[in-house]
């Protein structure tokens, strides 16, 4: 039996307490009117009634159906609500009659149906969700073009603006979505019966929206629609299950990515293979200690891939291969890309290769391994930047670990007066874990050998020499070193992992005190200065706050020990971010050269000002940050909109 994901678990207990307080919600999901959703939901209605559940009918249009109406006569049927707008007497759904009636199953017809003036919710989606949170389950009825992620597809294919739309996130909320199909040919000859438009209107829509080829691609898109809710269900399956095996219902393709020019080849043929086979594609960077000098490149990688339609994705730990397996293996992937560079045989017999590795442990997964010569104009800077950056990095840690090493065989020099050789070892392993408390794997390494090669020379015969005689010695040093390794190479991957876990708690929970701060916060100013200094301690970085001043940007609020001003350089980014409502500077492809992040506060209106983020650690921020950040900055521009609509007096102030 798997072991269960802990915080899965809990994630699935909690989830479904909620679903428990929740009413169910099911959509008939169709490609077009007349495939047959409504006459389905009646029949599985009175199929539910006869098991003795309380079912009522909320609304439902016949449309002079015959069928429809006979269906309707054998359930109960909520009074309507009359509305008076415009001298025209309305007919609408009775959202109180129906909370008061509180039925076990209501039936609502045209979820993207739009409510009269006058109502509760302005749209039928929302009477049905307040039913849901009243605990009352639901059957609806919505034609795939209505769905707010798809209607710009729908209407390029219709060639008509679709009006009445819902949000994805009722989708993600119903507990199943059963699709009613029906080929092009059935529904265009239910079309011509009658029963589906009245004949006038048939006869327009014949010429127009029920076209063969409209019909079959919103089939299409109808079908993809389903299969993308059934796989995300899939999914959550499997994790909640925590099982391994992979499932390759549909394929997945998981690309390896790092810094240098290799992984901007493998993103590239991980989208073409992912266009070719219409699936989900992942780019995945494992963050190791020891490639920290070069993280940065691979994090504008990652932003390559997402900008080519990639979930992106940073990974932590030590051991590569097995990071991404486990991940493969959860993500039920079914396809991994990644780069094998072509050496001599006996170099690959000595070291090995990550896509050897990988290939080996594969099992079920497929494994494409990409070779050959690669340059890349854009590598040259990356490199340039990497190679400058490590001629920047002080040197004195290598002392500190070498200082430390002595400070140890000095106590040991009193402590082998009253202790055994063997013991006095764990002072030296004491000194290399420190050293690796704040220090990289390079210092650790040097701590490790000056350590074994102190104990050899003042503490094991023949003294003040590293001639080794005895072979219980051997194996005395050897165990020695590799503990140190293990100890120190531990210490860092904890050490960096909880910077990790501190660095996304630290977000997480300024983002939500950014949310109740800015609610409490009255005045531009002040708004800025509250966004300003959470984003500083969420990010770790200084921040500006811009907002135009005479035609020209000045800045109106900054973190403790940011600039109060820019150069001339950044203030040109920052007034091209301004104008263009785009992000720029640092880590995208716009500007890179600048030393900082521009990131335009947009509203309902356009930019109204511009923040400039300059990380103090000198890292690029992950695709995943980038959209914190987003988040973020939206969260105050908002707050400005509403604060310049409730004071329009003064707008700045």
């Amino acid at each position: 039996m798997p072991r269960l994901n802990p915080e899965k678990l809990l994630q699935r207990v909690q989830a479904e307490e909620r679903e428990e307080q929740r009413g169910k919600l099911k959509i008939y999901l169709g490609a077009a009117p007349g495939v047959g959703k409504t006459y389905t939901m009646l029949q599985d209605a009175l199929a539910k009634r006869a098991q003795g559940l309380d079912v009522v009918v909320g609304v439902v249009e016949s449309h002079g159906r015959t069928e429809i109406e006979a269906l309707l006569e054998k359930l109960e049927i909520l009074p309507k609500k009359t509305i008076d707008y415009r001298g025209k007497q309305l007919v609408e759904f009775d959202l109180d009659a129906a909370l008061k009636r509180n039925p076990g199953l209501i039936l609502m017809d045209e979820m993207a149906h739009t409510n009269a003036p006058g109502l509760r919710h302005t749209k039928r989606w929302q009477d049905i969700k307040e039913l849901l949170d009243c605990g009352i389950d639901v059957y609806t009825t919505l034609n795939v073009q209505h769905i707010e992620s798809r209607t710009d597809v729908a209407s390029q294919i219709i060639h008509a603006h679709v009006k009445e739309t819902v949000p994805d996130s009722m989708i993600e909320l119903a507990e199943t979505i059963e699709l009613v199909d029906l080929p092009p040919e059935d529904l265009i000859k239910r079309l011509q019966e009658g029963k589906v438009y009245f004949p006038v209107q048939a006869e327009i829509a014949k010429d127009n929206y029920f076209r063969k080829g409209n019909l079959a691609a919103l089939r299409e898109l109808a079908l993809r629609v389903t299969a993308e809710r059934v796989g995300a269900q899939v999914l959550l399956y499997r994790q909640g299950q925590g099982i391994k095996h992979i499932w390759p219902s549909k394929e997945k393709i998981l690309v390896c990515v790092g810094p240098g020019p290799r992984s901007l080849k493998l993103i590239r043929t991980a989208r073409r293979l992912a266009a070719g086979l219409q699936g989900e594609w992942i780019a995945v960077y494992v963050d190791t200690p020891r490639q920290q000098d070069r993280r940065n490149s691979a994090i504008q990688n990652l932003h390559l891939a997402a900008q080519l339609g990639a979930e992106t994705r940073v990974l932590t730990g030590f051991d590569i291969v097995k990071e991404i397996m486990n991940f493969a293996h959860e993500q039920n992937v079914t396809q991994i890309i990644v780069w094998k560079k072509v050496r001599p045989r006996w170099l690959n017999l000595l070291r090995g290769s990550l896509a050897d590795e990988i290939v080996r442990k594969s099992g079920e997964i497929d494994v494409y391994v990409v070779t050959g010569e690669v340059s890349d104009t854009r590598w040259g800077v990356k490199k340039e930047s990497s190679l400058s950056f490590a001629k920047e990095e002080s040197w004195s840690i290598y002392s500190i670990a070498i200082g430390i090493t002595a400070i140890a065989t000095l106590i040991n020099l009193f402590l082998s007066h009253y202790l055994p050789s063997s013991d006095i070892v764990m002072v030296y392993l004491l000194g290399v874990a420190t050293v690796a408390l704040f220090a990289k794997t390079g210092p650790s390494l040097l701590a490790s050998i000056s350590s074994v090669l102190a104990y050899k020379f003042f503490f094991l015969p023949p003294y003040y020499s590293f001639m080794v005689t005895y072979l219980q010695h051997v194996f005395t040093l050897g165990d020695m070193f590799l503990v140190s390794l293990i100890i120190s190479h531990f210490t860092i991957l904890t050490r960096h992992q909880a910077a990790l876990a501190r660095s996304a708690e630290n977000q997480m929970a300024a983002l939500h005190t950014l949310s109740r701060r800015l609610a409490r916060t009255r005045g531009v100013n002040n708004l800025l200065e509250t966004g300003v200094q959470y984003m500083a301690d969420a990010f770790d970085s200084h921040v500006l706050a811009m907002l135009p001043e005479e035609g020209l940007l000045a800045v109106k609020a900054h973190s403790r020990g940011a600039p109060p001003l820019l150069d001339a350089k950044e203030q040109s980014v920052a007034q091209w971010v301004y104008d263009l409502g785009q992000a720029a500077g640092l880590g995208t492809e716009t500007l890179s050269f600048s030393k900082s992040l521009y990131v335009p506060l947009l509203t309902s209106q356009g930019a109204i000002g511009v923040l400039s983020i300059s990380p103090i650690t000198e890292h690029l921020l992950t695709p995943e940050e980038m959209h914190l950040l987003e988040t973020c900055t939206n969260q105050i521009a908002l707050a400005i909109e509403v604060e310049r609509k409730n004071d329009g007096s003064n707008p700045i102030a």
